[in-house]
């Protein structure tokens, strides 16, 4: 599992924050993008341990009542706990006990042998009530606390049939050790089964209401998240429109006044006027796409195809986009940015390195991805090595990483180059 990473900024009131969840998801051994299932995940595991670690100190006291049983001579034979055999399973029942602790916090082990060993307390406890007189014994009523016991840990129908199955089999057992049930062992009975089917229900409607209640808090917090997320975007989205959208608006009809008053006039002075125009059209363009993005109102295939367009007026060379499959869900953001940005990369490289003479692009929406490829019929490049300076490739990797996508290059000198780019929807 990856570690979590959460950077540092510099205030301490948000680095004792940060390190406050960072040491919350180790203890957990859970990752910075946690979901809402993982989240509940854990703490249904959580709630599990303490509740058996419970168990397992309860079993503490019952094993030093054991002790205590088996010193008292008149008490061990009334239970019939006599010679190394009531020894041998003293200490079984303690070597089990703890090796149940030892395995506590393993999500699946812990679960099926803390059930295994419970299911084995109960044999010894409906051993014990059969010696000590089957339904007049003074233990019966330990059979509730077990009932009690498979309810909390275990709250599912099936799961909790042994402790109603002990009862009966006491019952029967008497039967066949001849003892006939009396009237008043009938009514005990009957006031037992009607007792466990009382704590099984109660137990059970209160778990499936906890844990109800707990994943719609989880969900909200998740919802309340997102919206602050997006209501944070779109503050940042109408203050930048305003301001720096506004700032290159400016510089735009600034640089067209420029343009009119330079006619016919400077031929060098009159480029650097239409080159300035022509960057501050490009940022506001990139400001827009931006903005559409923040957003989430940002089309992926028309935002490619109208980027391809303007790239290939802007340089002459002959670009040809190509989108297919359908697009059945939308992407978040951060995947539909990464998609852009390597389509950037990859036409401008091609650009200013590779003299191509055709680029061929493809956009295609799969089921489980979605697909980006850029190929060119220019110079091509070494692939396992990059220049000082040039970060292109090394970007992609890293985009790539980030959104849990992947990079594929192949080129050689003189073969031209291909670039895919899939990320997973």
């Amino acid at each position: 599992m990856l570690e979590p990473t959460i950077p540092s900024s510099g205030d301490p009131a948000s680095d004792d924050r940060r390190a406050r969840v960072r040491a919350v998801l180790e203890r957990r051994h859970l990752t910075q993008d946690l979901s809402t299932d993982q989240a509940n995940t854990s703490w249904m595991q959580e709630r599990f341990v303490a509740r058996a670690r419970a168990l397992f100190y309860a079993r503490m006291m019952f094993l030093t009542l054991g002790l205590l049983i088996l010193a008292v001579p008149i008490w061990s034979r009334y239970f019939a706990l006599t010679g190394p055999g009531a020894f041998g399973g003293y200490f079984a029942m303690l070597m089990y006990s703890i090796a149940n602790y030892l395995v506590l916090e393993n999500p699946r082990a812990g679960r099926i042998v803390t059930y295994v060993t419970l299911c084995c307390d109960l044999m010894i406890m409906v051993y014990l009530i059969i010696r000590g007189g089957g339904l007049q014994s003074p233990l019966l009523a330990t059979q509730l606390l077990f009932t009690t016991l498979f309810a909390i840990l275990f709250p599912k129908p099936l799961a909790i049939l042994p402790p109603l199955l002990a009862l009966l089999i006491t019952t029967r057992i008497d039967q066949l050790l001849n003892r006939s049930p009396t009237a008043v062992e009938v009514l005990t009975l009957l006031w037992y089964l009607a007792l466990n089917f009382i704590i099984i229900y109660v137990l059970v409607y209160l778990n499936e209401r906890e844990v109800s209640a707990h994943r719609e808090v989880i969900e909200l917090q998740g919802d309340l998240k997102e919206l602050a997320v997006v209501e944070e975007r779109n503050r940042l989205a109408r203050e930048i429109h305003d301001g720096l959208g506004a700032s290159l608006s400016s510089l735009i009809i600034q640089s067209e006044y420029l343009l009119s008053l330079a006619k016919d006039k400077d031929e060098a002075l009159l480029k650097e006027i239409v080159e300035l125009k022509a960057s501050a059209e490009e940022s506001i363009e990139e400001l827009r796409r931006n903005l559409r993005m923040m957003r989430e109102d940002f089309d992926l295939g028309v935002g490619l195809e109208d980027y391809v367009k303007t790239f290939r007026e802007r340089t002459q060379l002959e670009i040809r986009f190509q989108r297919g499959g359908t697009s059945l869900a939308k992407l978040a953001p951060e995947k539909q940015l990464a998609l852009f940005r390597v389509l950037q990369e990859c036409l401008s490289n091609a650009a200013k390195h590779a003299q191509p003479k055709a680029i061929d692009v493809k956009l295609h929406f799969g089921l489980s991805s979605v697909d980006l490829s850029v190929r060119d019929d220019g110079k091509g490049f070494e692939t396992n090595g990059s220049k000082a300076g040039h970060y292109g490739l090394i970007n992609m990797r890293e985009r790539a990483m980030k959104v849990g996508g992947q990079v594929i290059i192949d080129s050689a000198p003189g073969k031209g180059a291909q670039i895919s780019f899939s990320v997973p929807v």
